[in-house]
């Protein structure tokens, strides 16, 4: 699982993250993640686990440093270049799948596309494409409440990877799943990552850091205390 890429596909520098306290939410943080990566962020709750992430999608801005994403300073991007990045250059999994319940699995899988203006031909051929490879085709016409725990998130999954971005952003993606959807989450998450997928998983789960990531980093008070290879990589 180790990465064979050279470039980095996420470079942060100098950055510093402030909101209304005393204690910075990030502090002074420089990180490169290489295509083809698969890193986890651990932490306590208010490590600035949470923070990092939202830098990376785009969610929010640093107070201070530069966020370099794909090639692209997110940091300075307007609210709609914001939005145009997350559709086109990440892919987001959810703790809770964030799927549309009143729309199909089929329909949940394509709606990234149809933001993205492609060709509708395209889109469902590639969304069949997914669900052949997660193994959810038989759920295609399904309603997502009708399906475990796993299965949604393996739904969730393939919407965020409709339209091929470079980075896939898990958050907690085994935290509201009994065990065995867990595993079976894990499971697919270092299949995504031997096919050449770089992930960046945010999670208070060892265990899951463990088995899916091919580096580890903790995080304490806003700074990066670990950075190593997990026992996958050695």
């Amino acid at each position: 699982m180790q990465s064979t890429a050279t470039s980095p596909i996420i470079e942060i520098r100098d950055v510093n993250k402030t909101y209304d306290t005393d204690r910075p939410a990030l502090a002074e943080l420089n990180l490169e993640v290489r295509g083809g990566e698969a890193l986890a962020v651990l932490g306590r709750s208010g490590s600035g686990k949470s923070t990092l992430l939202n830098l990376i999608a785009g969610l929010d801005r640093p107070s201070q440093g530069t966020v370099t994403v794909d090639g692209l300073r997110i940091d300075r991007l307007t609210e709609a270049g914001s939005a145009k990045y997350r559709r086109e250059r990440v892919g987001m999994v959810f703790q809770f799948f964030n799927l549309l319940d009143d729309l199909t699995v089929s329909d949940n899988v394509l709606l990234p596309a149809q933001l993205a203006g492609m060709p509708q031909g395209r889109a469902r051929s590639r969304a069949a494409e997914l669900l052949d490879q997660l193994g959810i085709t038989r759920h295609a016409r399904a309603f997502p409440g009708r399906l475990s725990g796993g299965e949604r998130q393996r739904v969730a999954v393939a919407r965020a990877l409709m339209n091929r971005p470079p980075l896939l952003l898990a958050d907690e993606p085994t935290g509201a799943l009994d065990s065995a959807s867990a595993a079976d989450v894990r499971e697919l998450l270092v299949e995504l990552n031997r096919a050449g997928q770089t992930i960046l998983l945010v999670t208070h789960d060892t265990a899951l850091a463990d088995a899916c990531a091919s580096r580890i980093i903790e995080l304490s008070d806003g700074r990066i205390t670990r950075d190593v290879l997990s026992p996958v990589a050695l």
